[in-house]
């Protein structure tokens, strides 16, 4: 049995290139076979600024949409947050869904998949690998970076990745499997 990858769309903002950039590593983590991969778009689930009157610890969710993003969120074995660059930052969405459930994101391995302007959204990756240990999450050293993303959009905005994203993107997925497969006695 294959372990199950969901690749996460962070932004939530209209017009933005993160589905095109998502459809593809989603398509090559399926292609790559470690992993069985799921696509999610954080904007899906309407995730207003935390709302939850109990620490998401306890698991006491009052809201519909808490209680979904719980169930998508418990589903995975690993996790790749195909992640833009705010103002040097991950975008808010990104850190509003962390905060939003913490049981669920324990002793599982993430990656990212980050784009922006010229520094790829390293900047962004970097601070999120940050929040994530703190949900007991272990973020991987090796990464997706894309760099000025749309210009690599064709006439359809489907993303045409070059050979340097791939060869990052196999190596990334080899690493994510074995963590994912080892945190699984953790759990």
């Amino acid at each position: 049995m294959s372990l199950k990858l969901q690749t996460i769309i962070c932004s939530t903002r209209p017009g933005r290139v993160g589905p095109a950039i998502a459809e593809w590593f989603n398509g090559f983590a399926n292609e790559q076979g470690a992993f069985n991969s799921e696509l999610v778009d954080l904007a899906d689930f309407n995730l207003p600024v935390y709302d939850e009157p109990n620490h998401p610890r306890q698991q006491q969710y009052q809201h519909e949409h808490t209680k979904n993003w719980s169930e998508s969120v418990s589903g995975a074995d690993a996790y790749v947050f195909v992640l833009p660059e705010y103002n040097f930052c991950p975008p808010p969405s990104f850190m509003n869904a962390i905060n939003y459930v913490y049981n669920e994101w324990n002793y599982k391995p993430c990656a990212f998949v980050s784009y922006g302007g010229v520094s790829g959204g390293l900047r962004s990756a970097q601070m999120a690998k940050q929040l994530v240990t703190t949900v007991k999450m272990m973020p991987m050293v090796e990464g997706v970076m894309v760099q000025m993303p749309w210009e690599l959009l064709d006439e359809n905005r489907k993303f045409q990745a070059a050979e340097h994203h791939t060869g990052s993107a196999s190596t990334m997925l080899t690493e994510l499997a074995k963590w994912a497969e080892g945190m699984k006695a953790m759990r």
